[in-house]
């Protein structure tokens, strides 16, 4: 039996390495293993989303998006295109969260009034405050609402220690124990001041607990338009 030299025991070991390495690339690859390339755990209530629902495909072929790049470089485009996946927009979110009813939508804080609280922060944009992949349902703290609500007035307020009296004392954090931001919830607002939801139940609320405010909905996320 001819016996096999160490040369070739080497291109032997170079090419079962090499494909083995090719092997583990390509699976990576494939739909079934996109979870391992994520940034992090999914947020609350995105647990079942598949990677392909919110991270899309940018259109066109390499070369046309190379052109588009070129172009946008040139200054005869607006907007550069990505070479792999789009970017995550809010039209993601929107889709299956969209909803007549809410308070605080983000298409509202584009307008110019809001120019300086889009710069301190970017209340136009769903992650600035449900950043993904951090294995929470919400990622921003508990004052942002000083940013639109510092000179806030009412006429008749009903609540036992007033509006005024919480800006003045600067407790920003005593919002959202009243008040549901998104409005979605089917809720009597509390107006007892010391009735309100402790700041601590809200942070929990923030990183996985269920809803403090009420389990009823106006409206439910639309996930089936997924198709899963």
């Amino acid at each position: 039996m001819e016996r096999i030299t160490l040369k070739t025991r080497r291109k032997i070991g170079y090419f079962v390495g090499v494909f083995v390495v090719l092997l583990v690339i390509t699976g990576l690859f494939l739909p079934q293993s996109m979870i391992l390339h994520a940034n992090g755990p999914s947020n609350i209530g995105h647990e079942d989303l598949k990677c392909a629902d919110c991270h899309k495909e940018e259109v066109g072929s390499l070369r046309q998006r190379l052109q588009a790049n070129v172009r946008f470089i040139l200054g005869l485009r607006s907007q550069a295109v990505s070479f792999g996946l789009k970017p995550v927009t809010n039209d993601e979110c929107v889709y299956c969260h969209e909803r007549p009813n809410d308070r605080h939508p983000v298409y509202r804080f584009f307008e110019p009034k809001y120019k300086k609280i889009q710069v301190n922060i970017q209340p136009q944009f769903c992650t600035s405050c449900h950043l993904e992949h951090t294995g929470r349902r919400v990622t921003s703290g508990m004052v942002f609402c000083q940013n639109c609500h510092e000179k806030l007035t009412l006429k008749n307020d009903p609540v036992t220690k007033t509006h005024q009296e919480i800006i003045l004392n600067k407790d920003w954090e005593s919002c959202l124990g009243c008040h549901d931001y998104h409005g979605n919830h089917k809720m009597k607002v509390n107006t007892k001041f010391n009735n309100k939801i402790s700041k601590n139940t809200i942070q929990l609320y923030f990183e996985y607990r269920e809803s403090p405010y009420s389990k009823e909905k106006f409206y439910q996320v639309q996930k089936q338009k997924l198709g899963g």
